[in-house]
């Protein structure tokens, strides 16, 4: 099948190429895929898709009217693609259900680990020669509680690690996982976990009903000097609040490899440009913030994975097997 693979960078043809070998004809461009661009989608029945591609109506019709059939997403989070408007044009969307939870959980751990021992500023100090331990003052993740916000397969993984280093637990989400429960995680109201822990971590899908789900209200439920981690999607906090909760010293640090207007920055090279996005550079200047680039999820196993399941994707819909990675109008949960 010939397939466009829009946003394409080095290590996705790396990983799309092993994981072809030959099978598909796949076609790599830099260019993300938007209303703009569509065009490029000009002879390709299938384009695969990452998370900075923008399908909305305007471009769907247009790459709809153009032949694609089959859109092939490289993530297993969907909201940047309008699933009902490409229903109504006949075009398949498809995902990866599952890649590596491990790869998450574990850069959230790593986050909390940075943000509390402040390896950030250490790591500085050091290549300037200051080797002085104030302001370094950290506390014991053991004993400490964390309240983990989505309970899927991540926030399963992160309970594990969690678990092992002697935290307690409570949870929150709309189903009750019992791996987790056996973990010890104690299910609560939202507003009982973020009342109670001393970090919370995001681990839910991006839908209206979980847009700024962390809002001023919410943060001010949280106890003072608390900790934020979002490895989750970007518009889950709303970054007004954020600031505000910030600039009041009422939260104590936040971790975020995403973020709400992420799209024209992440995944491209700023070093010679201006960044005109005033909320992100105003979360800059705070020495207990640490942003990074949407990389949570990029280990080699997960790269393996989702570049497999993307060409077995393309495989199911060219053979007409049935497949359990078809997204539908419907909601699935992460």
């Amino acid at each position: 099948m010939r397939c466009l693979v829009t946003s394409a960078r080095p290590y996705d043809q790396q990983f799309l190429g092993a994981a072809n070998d030959g099978r598909h004809e796949l076609v790599f461009v830099e260019t993300a895929l938007n209303a703009e661009t569509a065009f490029i989608a000009q002879g390709y029945p299938a384009l695969c898709l990452f998370v900075d591609d923008t399908l909305d109506a305007k471009t769907l019709e247009t790459i709809a009217r153009l032949g694609t059939k089959l859109l092939v997403l490289r993530s297993t989070g969907f909201n940047h693609v309008d699933i009902s408007v490409a229903g109504k044009h006949g075009i398949t969307v498809m995902r990866v259900r599952d890649y590596s939870p491990y790869a998450v959980a574990e850069y959230a751990v790593g986050l909390m680990l940075t943000l509390n021992r402040h390896l950030h500023k250490a790591y500085n100090r050091v290549r300037d020669g200051n080797l002085l331990l104030d302001g370094l003052l950290g506390f014991d993740m053991h004993g400490k509680t964390v309240g983990i916000v989505g309970t899927g397969k991540i926030g399963t993984a992160l309970a594990r690690i969690l678990h092992g280093m002697g935290c307690h637990l409570l949870g929150y989400d709309t189903v009750l996982n019992p791996a987790c429960q056996e973990l010890g995680v104690a299910y609560v109201p939202l507003e009982t976990l973020l009342a109670k822990s001393h970090i919370v971590s995001l681990h839910v899908p991006l839908f209206p009903e979980t847009r700024h789900l962390m809002n001023a209200e919410r943060f001010a439920l949280m106890p003072e000097g608390a900790m934020l981690i979002n490895t989750s999607r970007g518009a889950l906090i709303d970054t007004t609040a954020l600031i505000a909760a910030l600039k009041s010293r009422h939260l104590g640090a936040i971790g975020l490899d995403v973020y709400e207007e992420e799209a024209d920055l992440y995944f491209k090279n700023h070093c010679d440009d201006i960044i005109c996005d005033d909320s992100f550079e105003r979360l800059l200047t705070f020495p207990n913030v640490v942003i990074t680039g949407h990389q949570a999820f990029f280990t080699r196993e997960a790269m393996k994975t989702i570049a497999n399941t993307t060409i077995q994707n393309l495989d199911d819909y060219s053979t007409g097997r049935d497949s359990p990675n078809l997204v539908s109008a419907n909601r699935t949960a992460q």
